[in-house]
């Protein structure tokens, strides 16, 4: 994994490098917004993006607080079964809110049961609290990003740079100080366990904002824009091209971070361990 580790950061580049060159030059330019309209390569796959780090940050949090016990575990994995499952059959036999595509919900029932199952394959129980930390920081920064270009393009369209009464963009930023919380929690606490089982509670607490978020422009009237990516609004398909080159560039800047922040991680709590057992002798 070492030796193809730089071979997959000088890809990435690449893939940055092409896909802001599609984003600012070859996408076709929207005949209501104009160029600015270009950030949505760049704000909406960053949201996405940070959905899917907190998602993972959920799905530790509920591993490590149940795979302690063998029975709290097994049950857990027929509860995740059974979700997914209803979330996908729900979304052909509910009415949905309008534009939004059965087939969009469906697929995201399928995977968060293989996003769940994946993580507890390749990660140990005390691992996925170091996964854990390390999803809510990267997290973090792509969160940053939504919260950063949201108001760059916010004020030529609606000529302000927020609107303080609208629940997504409030929702939003509560989610990122849940999760900066989330982090500051964990350097108050000494004791690995203690910060691990608390931080967990607290992980699958904070997630809960997470649909909020996502579902705010579904369920109440707010200035923010509804989607127009797998919805049945669509998106012109040079547009859809670009943006899903986007979100993989994106996607793959992801994993180089939490690879290379995994092992930090790791280290030092292999550090903090020696230095409590240098400690008690």
């Amino acid at each position: 994994m070492k030796r193809t580790l730089p071979i997959f950061a000088v890809l990435t580049a690449a893939l940055l490098s092409y896909s802001l060159y599609e984003a600012l030059v070859l996408a076709p330019t929207d005949q209501l917004q104009g160029d600015v309209y270009r950030i949505i390569y760049y704000h909406v796959p960053s949201a996405w993006t940070a959905f899917l780090l907190f998602g993972i940050n959920f799905v530790c949090s509920i591993q490590y607080l149940v795979r302690g016990n063998p029975r709290s575990d097994r049950l857990t994995n027929w509860i995740v079964i059974g979700v997914g499952v209803v979330i996908a059959v729900a979304a052909y036999l509910v009415t949905l809110p309008k534009g939004m595509l059965p087939s969009a919900v469906a697929t995201t029932g399928f995977l968060i049961v293989g996003l769940y199952f994946l993580v507890k394959k390749l990660f140990s129980h005390q691992a996925v609290d170091v996964l854990a930390v390390v999803s809510a920081e990267v997290g973090v920064v792509f969160c940053t990003v939504v919260l950063v270009t949201g108001p760059l393009w916010a004020r030529p369209v609606w000529g302000i740079w927020w609107a303080s009464g609208d629940i997504r963009l409030t929702s939003t930023l509560v989610l990122w100080l849940l999760y900066v919380a989330f982090l500051i929690l964990r350097t108050m606490i000494d004791d690995a366990d203690r910060r691990a089982l608390v931080s967990a509670f607290f992980g699958v607490f904070t997630f809960l904002d997470v649909p909020l978020v996502y579902g705010s422009i579904w369920w109440w009237r707010t200035q923010h824009p509804q989607p127009v990516v797998f919805t049945s609004a669509g998106l012109d398909p040079t547009m859809r091209k670009v943006f899903y080159l986007s979100w993989l560039s994106l996607t793959c800047l992801m994993a180089l971070l939490i690879r290379q922040r995994y092992e930090l991680e790791s280290s030092r709590e292999e550090l903090r361990t020696l230095e409590q057992e240098l400690e008690a002798t």
